[in-house]
């Protein structure tokens, strides 16, 4: 590391830095001690020196930071700046990860407005059910609006019958022959028909593996399902 007598043009102290960064100078200390960013040069009293290029790079590390990578990630993730390219390059993977987050904040933020409308319709506190739905909307699993009309003793069935793989596979096999069945309405297919049957048996298997063979459960289920309460088209 080159040393200086004086400050020389183009180099700047490391509170300058953190102040141009908004950032600290215990930060700076940090990621120097770790590795990620030292300074260029230091003064003959021991200041800490950097210049325009080492801002690029900590502009790297607290954007990456910001997106949730850990330290060695960023460690991983840097990028040598030698030529136009490689700051291209390294600008191109910030704006990757940026758009990932943006996905990751509107799903986010999609979920927290669909588990509000839920609360406002279910018009009780039910933390356990807002629990589930939360759950159910990590999953992506669209039959969440179901939940807020399950009782209590279902939910704890539900809960003891799946875990998150079986129910997404369930809840896939669900949504394929709910699809079938609309379509069989939609093609005028008779009832009685060997396709219709054939979906009416697997329906029917279905509805055996949720209750576990439990018939007390049907009735629950029959008034789950009846359609005078439906709140949107596909319910």
């Amino acid at each position: 590391m080159a040393k200086y007598r004086a400050i020389p043009d183009g180099y700047m102290t490391v509170g300058e830095v953190a102040k141009k960064m908004g950032t600290t100078v215990r930060t700076l200390q940090y990621y120097d001690k770790e590795g990620l960013l030292s300074p260029s040069a230091e003064s003959e009293g021991g200041r800490r020196l950097y210049t325009d290029k080492d801002l690029v790079t900590l502009h790297q590390i607290l954007s990456l930071k910001s997106l949730g990578f850990s330290l060695n990630d960023i460690r991983r993730r840097l990028i040598p700046l030698e030529a136009p390219a490689d700051v291209a390059t390294a600008l191109t993977e910030q704006a990757d990860s940026i758009r990932e987050k943006i996905e990751q904040l509107t799903a986010s933020l999609t979920a927290i407005e669909q588990l509000k409308a839920e609360v406002l319709q279910m018009q009780t506190v039910n933390f356990k059910a807002y629990a589930d739905i939360i759950v159910n909307l990590q999953m992506k699993n669209s039959s969440y609006y179901l939940i807020k009309r399950f009782d209590d003793d279902t939910l704890d069935h539900i809960r003891n019958r799946f875990d998150r793989e079986s129910g997404m596979d369930f809840m896939g096999r669900f949504n394929r022959l709910s699809n079938e069945i609309v379509q069989f309405q939609k093609e005028n297919v008779p009832p009685e028909s060997e396709k219709c049957q054939q979906v009416v048996k697997e329906y029917w298997g279905l509805i055996m593996e949720f209750t576990n063979g439990d018939m007390s459960m049907l009735p629950k289920l029959m008034e789950i399902g009846n359609i005078d309460t439906a709140t949107n088209a596909w319910e």
